[in-house]
């Protein structure tokens, strides 16, 4: 009996199993039909069936069923895309027209609308067949139109699934974005000058209307007029201003001005005086963001041009390592400051341009899955040009070199005028320019003559006779090395026979400069006093040759032929005679 019992209890729990099973998967099954729509009691009520022209079964149908009746004026017709649920029904018949006018008038300045972007699936599902999006095949019941902003609020106009009863679900304008037509027309509806225009150049001629052709090739001469008029104001600033670092800032940024001034004029004729389709609006407004963040970067470019240019005239002239080096550290620093608002304002001018445009939004999924391919393929075109940037910004931060540094790079004696995104520019000892690509300069040995001190220890070395007396030239030495203004620390001037053969000795002096350049300079005129020393007091001091002179070449007609001593001693005259007579060392 306990057995029998067992089986039954197991019997019983797999029933309840089973049926609570299947009354969870109904459940979850009607829930995800609650997903797909957004189920309400009656569609507006006030507006009667809606008539045959009208397709609302997909996104796509709706919004291009919209447009296509607002273009032929039946906004009675184009008033069943919205949902007019805030509104009673006896007043859904009389708004839903003036609401549907202007919601077409909204899409057709506010912002550029692809139809064809928008989903033509039923459920509005996203297909990916990448697999890169984790939404994709899952329905959608609302999606986003558009977003406008104005008296700076955001407002979208969404796309909403609605279903009546056991009728097929319907794509309508959502009623949270019907109320606010009203407040987007007063910011994109038709501006005052439209109402003006006959109606005969009101009609569509391709992808704007006749009066648009006409006003906008008006409305950019003005504006460049415009433009033009602030650059000649700057140019008459520009003499008026005291001469100096101010007439020079206003001078550079003329152009700037004029386009910042061009680009605010545009935007405020744009929003008060005239309203011009969508696809004319976005592209000015693209167009005027970019050429406006390009203006007040240039500005700021411009500045620190000037700046460095009063620090390098304050500096009195050229500038070389002689000069303090808080004024070269501080102008180093600007060149790596102008790096940094360039950079930064190429990078803003171009995420907020590609915002703007929505390109993100439209090309999102496909970048996302070309990723690795755009990667490697914009790794491999600008190696060179990143390699340079970066390489940049490691010497700005390591300050390995600074403006004004001497540097002996690949034998030349240069000194830095200039650390640029891609290249180094170097003025050499002669007054030549090396314009040097930062990557091989860094990846070159280089010395940094002023990283510490500009003090260089200099040599001379001076090729005398044996007999040269080495204590009166040093005492000579000495007192020529005192006599130069740029030789330092006397008690580190030193002479010393360096290395000797069997007739020639090898002088060298040290001295300690003041700078490099200098000690170049002091390096010649102390061997010019020298070597004129022992020209004018004693010449026997020089370095000599001997004369190997024959018996056959003193009876002969043949004059004697010179031999340079080899240092061992032995002369020859490469002739068969074995007799030779060597002649003294004069």
């Amino acid at each position: 009996m306990k057995k029998k019992s067992f089986w039954q209890l197991c019997l019983v729990a797999a029933a309840v199993f089973t049926l609570s099973s299947v009354a969870l998967a109904q459940s979850s099954s009607e829930g995800s039909e609650e997903t797909r729509w957004f189920v309400v009691d009656s569609l507006n009520a006030g507006l009667g069936d809606p008539p045959e022209a009208v397709q609302r079964i997909t996104p796509r149908q709706a919004i291009r069923s919209f447009q296509a009746l607002t273009d032929k004026g039946e906004f009675a017709a184009a008033a069943h895309v919205l949902n007019l649920s805030q509104l009673e029904p006896a007043e859904q018949q009389q708004q839903g027209a003036q609401l549907a006018r202007r919601l077409a008038e909204i899409l057709k300045r506010g912002e550029l609308l692809q139809v064809s972007d928008l989903s033509g699936r039923q459920d509005a599902a996203i297909e990916d067949v990448s697999g890169q999006n984790s939404q994709a095949g899952k329905p959608r019941r609302n999606l986003k139109l558009a977003s406008l902003k104005t008296h700076g609020e955001t407002y979208d106009i969404r796309l909403g699934r609605y279903r009546v009863g056991d009728k097929e679900a319907v794509w309508l304008v959502m009623p949270e974005s019907v109320s606010s037509v009203p407040v987007l027309y007063e910011r994109y509806g038709p501006s005052w000058v439209e109402a003006y225009i006959p109606k005969r150049f009101k009609a569509s001629f391709g992808v704007l209307k006749i009066w648009e052709w006409i006003a906008i090739p008006v409305f950019l001469m003005t504006v460049g007029l415009v433009g033009y008029g602030i650059f000649v104001l700057a140019g008459v600033a520009t003499r008026l201003l005291p001469k100096g670092t101010p007439s020079i800032f206003v001078s550079r940024i003329r152009v700037p001005l004029a386009l910042i001034a061009m680009s605010l004029i545009t935007q405020v004729l744009l929003n008060y005086v005239v309203s011009f389709s969508a696809v004319a609006t976005t592209s000015f407004r693209v167009l005027l963001i970019a050429i406006l963040a390009w203006g007040a970067g240039t500005v700021a470019i411009r500045l620190v041009d000037t700046l460095m240019l009063k620090m390098i005239r304050r500096l009195t002239g050229q500038i070389d390592d002689t000069k303090p080096k808080d004024e070269r550290r501080f102008l180093t620093t600007l060149y790596a400051l102008r790096r940094i608002i360039i950079l930064v304002t190429v990078s803003a001018v171009t995420i907020y341009v590609l915002s703007q445009i929505q390109l993100f939004e439209t090309l999102g999924l496909s970048l996302l899955a070309s990723a690795s391919v755009l990667t490697v393929l914009v790794g491999i075109a600008g190696q060179a040009v990143l390699g340079n940037i970066i390489s940049s910004f490691q010497l700005s931060l390591a300050k390995s070199i600074r403006i004004g540094d001497l540097v002996m790079f690949e034998n030349e004696w240069c000194y830095v005028e200039g650390i640029f995104y891609t290249f180094i520019r170097l003025r050499a000892w002669n007054e030549r320019r090396l314009i040097v690509p930062v990557t091989y300069f860094i990846s070159r040995p280089f010395e940094n003559l002023s990283v510490k001190s500009t003090k260089e220890y200099r040599s001379l070395e001076i090729p005398l006779h044996l007999s040269a007396d080495i204590e009166c030239l040093r005492e000579k030495f000495m007192e020529y090395a005192k006599e130069e203004d740029n030789v330092i620390e006397h008690h580190k001037l030193s002479c010393y026979v360096t290395g000797q053969t069997e007739m020639v000795q090898t002088f060298a002096c040290y001295l300690m400069t003041s700078d490099p350049f200098h000690g170049w300079t002091a390096e010649m005129n102390l061997r010019e006093k020298m070597m004129a020393f022992i020209r004018d007091n004693h010449p026997e001091w020089w370095p000599r040759s001997a004369m190997v002179i024959s018996r056959h070449d003193i009876e002969g007609d043949d004059k004697p032929e010179p031999v340079p001593d080899n240092g061992n001693g032995d002369g020859n005259n490469n002739g068969n005679d074995n007799d030779n007579h060597r002649s003294q060392p004069r």
